[in-house]
């Protein structure tokens, strides 16, 4: 088995006593919480129960403002792909699926990724969503900007790592819907 991010979209947030009515699946990745995910749970970040799993390692964030991150990103750095056919694919299948699975929440499930270091589970997610992805957000925002060139340079130059997960209505944890 890989392990994986899985991320979803909800018009709720998980809680204590019950999970969202309806979730939505939207990507998984392997071996990794890749860029794409940090940045769309990187507006209104929220650590929530897990849909999953037991500990308190889900994170919330904006549904709408997380995606157009990452559409902005995605923009800036196909700035210097204009000829990378697999790059355009990409997006389009990404933005066309982001659209179709619309919601008012992104929920990533972290379970699998942190469990990999041995360390805390919990107090992992903490630091991802108090460190890590403010970290990458702000990064990201200034390479928009037009003030991050290294860090977009090296994001280009690794793409399919950053963008290339495996969006779909079903993923390995599917819920009923």
């Amino acid at each position: 088995m890989a392990n994986r991010s899985y991320l979803y979209s909800a018009d709720s947030m998980p809680d204590e006593a019950e999970l969202p009515r309806r979730i939505r699946c939207v990507s998984e990745h392997n071996w990794d919480i890749p860029l794409a995910h940090k940045l769309m749970v990187g507006r209104g970040t929220t650590i929530v129960p897990s849909m999953i799993w037991n500990p308190r390692i889900g994170i919330a964030a904006d549904y709408t403002d997380g995606a157009a991150l990452l559409r902005d990103l995605l923009r800036a750095v196909g700035e210097g792909l204009e000829g990378d056919a697999e790059f355009a694919a990409c997006v389009a299948g990404t933005t066309a699926h982001l659209d179709k699975q619309r919601a008012k929440y992104f929920v990533l499930e972290t379970g699998e990724i942190v469990s990999m270091t041995g360390d805390d589970p919990e107090a992992s997610v903490r630091r991802l969503a108090s460190e890590d992805i403010p970290g990458t957000v702000a990064e990201a925002e200034a390479a928009i900007a037009g003030r991050n060139d290294d860090w977009l340079t090296s994001v280009r130059a690794d793409w399919q790592r950053h963008f290339a997960s495996f969006y779909s209505e079903a993923l390995y944890f599917s819920f009923p819907g």
